[in-house]
């Protein structure tokens, strides 16, 4: 099949939901046997987890980043196909990972144990209750930038922007009391919504510097292959087949924005036209939408879509 105009693009943390993908664990021996695989590296269960946890239980940070990494290659092996044959992969944060198993940059194995160490160094980072993380919907980026750095003035009252999803849906973390000022603030800049998110980390701001410094030695025990396909980057917004640069920038991508809405323009600009969200849920899909227009954007968070839409590109 030709998919040398077709981008897959890997959800993160927020994907999650209990539930999910149930009907691959039937429909699809490989899908199953990927689960089995990050049971025996990680000693936790995540099948279980889908089906018999709860939503507490998914929100846990340490839970959440491996869970969903083992989910996104999981559907990525349903697939078989050859990376190099795409024009482009990227993550959404935590995406990012699995983008770059995709890619052959990373073994899953390896992916999987830098994933959870990620984790516990994030959450780790800041005291439980001390962090924030909140949604601002309606108010351009610009706006929320001057707003954030304006409450900036201590560790106490920390704000930055996190994920630049969409040109109106902007992510921002920082300490409990920064973000619940920001809320405030961006109402009264005219945001239609501004609301905490219930995420147990304040991911993506200057909070994870520490977690990012310590996290850049645990990548030095790890082997990084050139490459297969251009894989776009969350700190840059761009690709690189230098490893120094990859590694570099998944230290950075800790404690930096998510520049989403300039990956999905740069990747745009190679004349990729379809887009396949490869992982639970359709956030990336309605970002996307929200990006671009006249683009197809394939979701696959159930198998019988799996079946109809990919199956139709073959």
């Amino acid at each position: 099949m030709n998919l040398s105009q077709t981008a897959l693009v890997f959800p993160g943390q927020g994907s999650q939901s209990v539930g999910m993908l149930v009907d691959y664990f039937n429909g699809h021996k490989t899908f199953s046997d990927t689960f089995e695989n990050a049971k025996e590296i990680t000693g936790i269960d995540f099948k279980s987890l889908i089906f018999l946890g709860n939503s507490e239980d998914l929100l846990k940070t340490e839970i959440t980043q491996p869970l969903m990494l083992t989910a996104n290659v999981a559907l990525w092996n349903t697939l078989e196909i050859k990376s190099s044959s795409l024009g482009a992969m990227a993550g959404h944060s935590l995406g990012e990972f699995a983008a770059l198993v995709a890619g052959d940059v990373l073994l899953f194995e390896d992916a999987l144990r830098l994933v959870s160490i990620r984790a516990k160094l994030m959450q780790d980072a800041v005291p439980q209750n001390e962090g924030g993380i909140a949604a601002i919907i309606g108010l351009e980026e610009s706006k929320i930038r001057v707003i954030c750095e304006e409450i900036t003035s201590s560790e106490e009252e920390l704000v930055n922007l996190a994920n630049i999803n969409s040109p109106l849906q902007i992510v921002i973390s920082g300490t409990k009391k920064g973000v619940e000022i920001a809320i405030d603030r961006c109402k009264e800049a005219g945001a239609k919504i501004a609301m905490l998110l219930a995420m147990s980390v304040p991911a993506h701001c200057s909070l994870m510097s520490e977690a990012a410094s310590k996290f850049s030695i645990h990548l030095d025990s790890v082997n990084f292959n050139t490459p297969s396909l251009k894989i776009f980057q969350n700190y840059n917004a761009s690709f690189s087949e230098d490893l120094e640069v990859v590694k570099q920038n998944l230290i950075n991508q800790v404690n930096s924005p998510v520049r989403w809405v300039e990956t999905i323009k740069n990747i745009n600009s190679l004349k990729v036209n379809k887009y396949i969200e490869c992982g639970p849920g359709k956030v990336l899909s309605g970002l996307i939408k929200r990006i671009l227009n006249d683009v197809e954007i394939i979701s696959l968070d159930n198998y019988s879509s799996y079946l109809e839409k990919f199956n139709n590109l073959k």
